[in-house]
């Protein structure tokens, strides 16, 4: 068995792709995955399961509540080993805490971008916010807001692979999460 992060796009925001989180914990129960708790309404996932691969996990979770809940967002599944290793790699550790966690965002990508656009990239970010790319990890330090950010909205275009972002915040809750059901073992 081994611990597993799932971030879903794009569910419960603004009144859209409603989920559930009583009936994404049973639907999650249901595929045999263990130990499953969320966090905040969002669709951040933390359960345990065995070891097969994250695309595999991510297919399977995204089915299942299209198929009970009529919404299937994009689902990005991360081992809490590669998702704790993409936390320490941190370009911005000075960030990590301005606004509260929220000046800092991790775009996880599916896949690590074929080309990197630098140029275009940087012509789109505020004079304020800084970038980096570490493997399929874009890190986002956006002072003025992650919602204002043209760079931020336009990240995933630029650099042609899916993204799901998760805050600072929410990055730090996760791990605490992790680490908390690892003591339960």
């Amino acid at each position: 068995m081994q611990t597993w992060i799932a971030l879903l796009r794009g569910v419960n925001v603004g009144g859209r792709n409603r989920l559930p989180m009583a009936g994404l914990l049973s639907e999650m129960d249901g595929l045999g995955l263990s130990g499953v708790r969320t966090y905040i309404q969002s669709g951040n996932i933390v359960f345990r399961a065995p070891r097969k691969p994250a695309s595999a996990l991510a297919a399977d979770i995204a089915e299942a509540i299209d198929a009970r809940f009529g919404v299937k967002p994009h689902t990005a599944v991360i081992s809490a080993a590669d998702f704790a290793a993409c936390a320490a790699a941190n370009p911005f550790p000075e960030s990590e805490w301005e606004l509260d966690g929220k000046a800092l965002h991790l775009l996880f990508l599916d896949a690590a971008p074929p080309a990197v656009d630098r140029q275009r990239l940087d012509a789109v970010k505020r004079g304020s916010e800084r970038w980096a790319l570490i493997g399929a990890v874009f890190y986002l330090h956006a002072p003025q807001g992650f919602g204002t950010s043209k760079l931020a909205a336009q990240a995933e275009k630029i650099l042609g692979v899916r993204a799901t972002a998760r805050n600072w915040r929410t990055v730090g809750a996760l791990l605490k999460m992790v680490e908390e059901g690892e003591s339960r073992k």
